[in-house]
């Protein structure tokens, strides 16, 4: 296995890190949707060559909320960011069903030029990619959708990228909705979480609490052509947080639970190359690892450092947050 290394602390403005990105300058960007403290809003930070974090922007509030949740962010061909304002994952009642995504024009300072609702009353928007002309964003839950053995549905949304304003409805007859899947293990009821395209535009999906990735196909005219089971092995791969693909077409995904990193080659043979004991993040150890990202010749990864309970490696949060890093073997 490969051992991971402290790639940096974060400021006391992030206690929760997540989603990232690379932007048109080389910087990674991090979303920080800061779970951890219910008085401390989401933020949006790039960390350049030299590992100096700087705060890009804080994320426009959802106006009943007085806060912001962002957890996946992407950017499409004119650098504009989308992010998933995960409102709900709390679960407190009084935030169900406020998710959106949003889409902001920000400039290099962080003024946020244009701030546009794309997608509005969302259960549970986690993930979220961009291909052509499309946004692809996962649902985690879709409780409205009930199934006669009680198990979690969830999906793939897939909005256009001059959309606004769609109001969604977490239900099958929604026209947004692309895909579905269904979360069989009923000890970690947590559906659609992590996404990513390869190079010949295929969709995959992670069902986070089976531990599954799913390849789906379009037809010619963008359609859903198929969504099948493209990988799982119960003895290595426990859930399916942010994932990533190399020039080489592996996947690398974050184990949430397990504290660990995957690797699954392109024919579906599942690896956990690296993988920490509760750890606070700051030897270098894997604290809840949230989403990989390959950066500079490493994977870095999030650590999300938050969830605890059965099944979990982590007991606890610590600050300050963290990231950690792991060297790409492309050989």
């Amino acid at each position: 296995m490969i051992t991971s290394k402290l790639f940096c602390t974060l400021p006391e403005y992030v206690c929760t890190p997540d989603g990232m990105e690379i932007d048109q300058y080389g910087n990674l960007v991090l979303s920080c949707p800061n779970f951890a403290d219910d008085t401390m809003s989401g933020c949006v930070v790039k960390i350049d060559n030299n590992k100096k974090v700087t705060k890009w922007f804080d994320v426009p509030v959802h106006p009943e909320t007085g806060v912001a949740r962002n957890m996946g962010i992407a950017f499409d061909e004119e650098w504009n960011v989308y992010l998933c304002d995960n409102q709900g994952w709390c679960e407190k009642p009084e935030v169900l069903f406020k998710g959106r995504v949003l889409k902001l024009t920000v400039d290099d300072e962080g003024n946020i030029l244009k701030s546009t609702v794309v997608a509005k009353n969302m259960e549970h928007p986690n993930g979220i990619r961009i291909k052509d002309g499309y946004m692809y964003v996962t649902q985690s839950y879709l409780h409205p959708i009930k199934r006669e053995d009680g198990k979690l549905v969830s999906g793939v949304y897939r909005f256009p990228l001059d959309a606004e304003e769609i109001d969604v409805k977490n239900t099958l007859e929604d026209p947004n909705l692309f895909a579905t899947f269904v979360t069989q293990n009923a000890e970690c009821q947590y559906g659609a979480d992590g996404i990513a395209f390869d190079k010949q535009g295929n969709l995959y999906v992670g069902n986070f609490g089976d531990g599954e990735v799913y390849k789906l196909t379009f037809n010619e005219d963008g359609g859903l052509q198929s969504n099948c089971s493209f990988a799982k092995d119960i003895m290595k791969l426990q859930s399916t947080d942010g994932m990533i693909f190399d020039e080489k077409e592996n996947l690398y995904i974050a184990d949430f639970c397990a504290n660990a990193i995957i690797k699954i080659t392109p024919d579906g043979e599942v690896d956990r190359i690296a993988q920490s004991p509760d750890c606070t993040g700051l030897e270098g150890g894997l604290d809840q690892p949230g989403e990989p990202i390959i950066w500079n010749g490493k994977i870095i990864a999030s650590c999300f450092d938050l969830v605890t309970g059965p099944g979990k490696v982590n007991t606890g949060h610590e600050m300050p947050a963290t990231l950690a890093e792991l060297q790409l073997n492309l050989e």
